[in-house]
């Protein structure tokens, strides 16, 4: 099983092996953007910005509607921080993080907490899930889909492994219409010349509608939190103040990624779905 090539994950476990505080504070847990229900009063230190990936993941676990003694899955689960926190937090939760990069799932091993139920760790494909029909009350892919080989895919195998009224959630960025022109142009570059590798940024809301009725989810929970995770930006710029990135391509890529959001041609959602109990 071939990971994806994903440069800033190479990068973020080197500098993790090297011991690196500050992207321990940032990134040891979670590698995706900070939410804050605040913007304008955001703590943008690492801490602050570490509170704030937490505070994300656990936005898209109440759009899942996890609780104590469910069956669920953290589908794309990276060092395992979500994965974590529901165990953490849901007593009695069956909890399994999923990652085609082993690499990954070797750091989430590393930072089980003597107190929390341990959850599983599952080296294998978000579009080929390794689980049975219907054994799982909640699927969550947090800020990773754009990474799977096939979102229609990722759909069809999470409803197959939920149970009638099993709830799938994720955080996605998400383009206006008026993006696409550009995302194609975008997307001729070289994903292995880019900082965050290969990444299908080309599905929009509509399609995302259409994505959950053609899989057979009812799509109920749409959040567009795209102010609350702007703070990111200038902590990222902080970040690369004390650490030396390779290449030019993570700055210019981060840029172009703050100037789509804050001019509102990208969005930044969190969506929930159930599966019916009646198909």
């Amino acid at each position: 099983m071939m990971p994806l090539r994903l440069p800033y994950f190479d990068t973020l476990l080197t500098l993790l092996d090297e011991g690196d505080e500050a992207v321990t504070q940032c990134f040891g847990r979670h590698v995706h953007w900070g939410y804050w229900p605040e913007p304008a009063l955001a703590d943008r230190t690492l801490p602050g910005f570490a509170a704030a990936a937490e505070a994300l993941s656990r936005r898209v676990a109440d759009a899942a509607k996890v609780a104590p003694g469910m069956s669920m899955l953290d589908a794309g689960c990276g060092f395992g921080g979500t994965s974590l926190g529901i165990a953490e937090r849901c007593e009695g939760a069956e909890v399994t993080g999923l990652n085609i990069d082993g690499r990954q799932l070797v750091r989430a091993q590393s930072m089980l907490c003597a107190s929390a139920r341990a959850p599983a760790w599952v080296q294998g494909d978000a579009c080929n899930l390794p689980f049975a029909d219907g054994s799982l009350d909640a699927v969550v892919a947090v800020e990773c889909i754009f990474h799977f080989g096939s979102r229609a895919r990722f759909f069809q195998e999470a409803f197959r492994v939920l149970k009638p009224g099993g709830r799938l959630a994720l955080s996605d960025f998400l383009p206006r219409p008026a993006m696409r022109p550009l995302i194609r142009v975008v997307a001729l570059w070289p994903a292995h010349a880019g900082f965050y590798g290969r990444c299908d940024l080309g599905h929009t809301l509509a399609d995302y509608r259409k994505l959950a009725l053609d899989s057979g989810f009812v799509l109920d929970t749409v959040e567009d939190i795209t102010d609350n995770t702007l703070p990111t930006y200038p902590v990222l710029r902080d970040l690369a103040q004390q650490v030396r990135w390779p290449g030019w391509s993570a700055a210019v890529e981060t840029l172009m990624a703050e100037w789509a959001s804050r001019m509102g041609i990208l969005r930044y959602y969190v969506l929930g779905m159930e599966k019916p109990t009646n198909p």
